[in-house]
């Protein structure tokens, strides 16, 4: 405060300084005459104009560092505008005081109305944003409370009507303890979020494709039953309730099938929800059973965690599982047995999925996962890359194990959720 007021008025102390100078060393003159006058007064004069020297390069000095101060700035001012992402700056009491171009640009910020306003008055200026200002208030007071740089993705609609995707980094500013800044970084990803959807809904159909060979075959059971019935009342020309009660009851099993199998392959909105292991398992179990028998494959469950929660997308981890047990499945064309085990360690759920099947080489198992590398000769290997993400996405983890000739364990987990 003192430095402020300081700079403030040195012109002022400086005339006062050079104003008592003056008149104090005439006033000594003037009091002690000696015959040595002259030298005094050619001494006070070099005195001042020392001084005087001194404080001018101080102040070309402090010009020129101002001069390069302002020219980095504007290099700075220049680069944050040419960015194509939102940059914001806020103050420790998360009032904004600048925003790049492309930020106003998106928002429609044609005045400076939203500087040293807070998100919450900002929205009272700005209705048709009210929701994703709100969200900052929250995602913003988390960031300073953790003290260290956060990220997430919001959803934005934007004036036009919108909507899009921002890969928000947060970073923190303190100073001796004390908040005193926040800079805000958002990056466009809508097109890459519509890249994903995309690829994931192809590697779904792709893996739907792959189960129809199973599905079929279980489905040809119930229809043969349903044909030689039919025929059988045609010849003997009489109905019974008991064969209608057979038909009615194959009938509604071959349903059952086509059913589940619209609703894993049908693309659906993510809709975020809690839901047990159990019920996870279960789903999985049904859609991939009938390929598990026509490749002779034995499927045991050993679900100690059934009861635990999972909060997320549970259509988007039923293709995780699915994708996982097709893949193991596949590495027992001989056949053999596939073991899915849970359990619940450190609040979270461990899943499990073990085969006897024939291992994966080292030197592969170090590139599963990447974006189309598989070791199948059908697929776009994107199914454990999307499912890798669809994980990551629910805040869990994802690890593969494999010995060649022993067979390979998959080993995925999640936080659970407690209510």
């Amino acid at each position: 405060m003192f430095k402020e007021i300081f700079k403030k008025r040195l012109w002022l102390i400086y005339f006062l300084a050079s104003l008592f100078w003056i008149t104090f060393s005439e006033y000594v003159i003037d009091i002690f005459p000696s015959v040595n006058n002259k030298y005094f007064q050619i001494g006070k004069g070099l005195v001042f104009v020392i001084f005087t020297t001194v404080l001018i390069h101080l102040i070309i000095k402090k010009h020129d560092a101002y001069i390069k101060a302002m020219e980095e700035q504007n290099e700075l001012s220049t680069l944050i505008n040419a960015m194509p992402d939102i940059v914001c700056f806020k103050d420790g009491a998360g009032r904004w005081i600048r925003v790049n171009r492309y930020a106003k640009e998106l928002y429609n910020l044609h005045t400076d109305i939203y500087k040293n306003k807070t998100d919450l008055e900002i929205a009272k200026v700005y209705p048709e944003f009210e929701e994703y200002l709100i969200r900052n208030v929250q995602l913003d007071e988390e960031t300073w409370e953790i003290g260290t740089k956060t990220r997430n993705e919001q959803n934005i609609m934007i004036p036009s009507g919108e909507q899009k995707t921002f890969d928000v980094i947060r970073v923190p500013l303190f100073e001796e303890g004390e908040r005193t800044g926040l800079v805000t970084i958002g990056r466009d990803v809508s097109n890459v979020k519509a890249a994903e959807e995309l690829a994931l809904r192809r590697e779904k159909l792709s893996v739907v494709g792959e189960l129809a060979a199973g599905i079929a075959h279980e489905i040809r059971n119930p229809l043969t039953t349903v044909k030689g019935f039919v025929q059988f009342q045609k010849e003997k020309s009489e109905s019974t309730s008991q064969i209608s009660d057979i038909i009615l009851s194959e009938l509604d099993r071959i349903n059952q099938i086509v059913s589940e199998m619209l609703v894993f392959s049908k693309p659906q909105s993510k809709i975020l929800k809690e839901f047990k292991v159990g019920e996870l398992i279960d789903y999985v179990i049904k859609l991939t059973s009938h390929e598990a028998i026509l490749y002779n494959v034995e499927v045991m469950v050993e679900n100690h965690a059934a009861e635990a929660i999972l909060y997320g997308d549970k259509n988007e981890l039923i293709q995780v599982f699915v994708n996982v047990i097709k893949n193991s499945i596949d590495a027992m064309p001989n056949g053999g047995q596939t073991r899915i085990r849970t359990d619940v360690a450190d609040d979270r759920v461990i899943i499990e999925v073990i085969d006897t099947g024939v291992g994966i080489p080292k030197e592969r198992l170090e590139k599963i996962g990447e974006p189309f590398f598989t070791l199948k000769e059908k697929g776009m290997g994107l199914g454990l890359t999307m499912s890798n993400k669809i994980i990551q996405d629910h805040q869990g983890t994802f690890n593969i194990m494999s010995k060649v000739g022993l067979g390979t364990k998959v080993i995925i987990t999640f936080p659970v959720r407690h209510h």
